[in-house]
């Protein structure tokens, strides 16, 4: 065990975790924080938009270049001494990067681009800096979007290219997901519950954009993967995360309009109501009738005569 975990420990560090580490350092120089304070894995993850496992990976990239360190329980610190400032490149703003997450969607449902691009494609397709597709990439690829090529490049995967192959998914979701709720290991976490609630709650508050559009697919899609993490069936919970990797572009691209968010969010909403309060059989033909509803939905045919723009 132990002569894996130095070979582990020897292993070059891998591109994302690099830039991770870059990341958490401009935070702690841009914030100010002195020696000894305690980086958070949650709050890291979340200005930096990742998840919590390559935060952990990069602070502990950082720790053995001694530049943050291990407490003696749990965590990681500042560490006493701080590399010299560097002049960095700024960040892209959310918008810019959204917009073009958008933009990739719309192309990619309009069979505007290609299975395979590289970086220089997608910089020169919409006029976009390096730093932002790099950082749309990244994040595509933490969501199974995209895939890096072996030497150069990335690669899509595959998505519901055609109405035939959308039915054909609601007709897999409708046969699994409501018996989700039913089997008899079914336990709600309440945390998640309560955590699903308030997500729900701000995207009824927030004004709607494009771009929104992009939270709104990711908090449905956490929301049926929670539905089938509660089942207790690791098999239901894989379906409906194939299910969502395949339909992310597609529903990137929104193009229901804000009533059917309202309706979305209220429908789901109600679920939760009937499964904390014990009635499965009642949460279960309501997420039948809400997944019969977003199946009779027709999309509006994407335009393919031009790129989309992100400006």
């Amino acid at each position: 065990m132990k002569q894996k975990s130095s070979a582990a420990e020897r292993a070059p560090p891998s591109r994302l975790q690099r830039e991770l580490s870059a990341g958490i350092i401009e935070l702690i120089r841009s914030d100010g924080l002195a020696p000894g304070t305690r980086l958070a894995e949650v709050a890291l993850a979340e200005r930096l938009q990742v998840s919590r496992t390559p935060v952990r990976a990069a602070l502990k990239l950082l720790a053995r270049r001694k530049l943050v360190h291990a407490g003696a329980s749990r965590g990681y610190f500042v560490a006493e001494t701080a590399p010299a400032p560097h002049k960095a490149p700024p960040k892209p703003s959310p918008d810019e990067t959204d917009r073009l997450f958008l933009s990739i969607a719309r192309d990619r449902r309009a069979g505007r681009l290609p299975d395979e691009v590289s970086e220089r494609d997608l910089m020169q397709r919409y006029d976009a800096t390096r730093p932002i597709v790099q950082r749309v990439l990244t994040k595509l690829a933490e969501v199974a979007a995209v895939q890096r090529k072996p030497g150069h490049g990335w690669r899509f995967q595959p998505t519901l290219a055609d109405t035939q192959a959308r039915d054909e998914s609601y007709r897999y979701r409708l046969l699994i997901e409501p018996a989700g709720l039913l089997e008899p290991g079914f336990q709600l976490d309440p945390a998640w519950a309560a955590e699903m609630r308030l997500r729900h709650q701000e995207m009824l508050a927030m004004p709607w954009s494009d771009t929104a559009s992009i939270a709104l697919y990711e908090m449905n899609a956490a929301f049926h993967e929670g539905l089938a993490a509660a089942s207790g069936n690791r098999y239901f919970l894989v379906a409906v995360q194939q299910q969502n990797r395949l339909r992310r572009f597609g529903n990137y691209d929104w193009t229901f309009g804000h009533a059917r968010v309202i309706v979305n969010c209220r429908e789901h909403l109600a679920i939760l109501d009937q499964l904390e309060a014990g009635q499965n059989e009642a949460a279960a033909a309501l997420l039948r009738r809400h997944l019969e509803g977003a199946q009779k939905l027709k999309r509006s045919p994407a335009n393919s005569a031009a790129p989309s723009k992100i400006a």
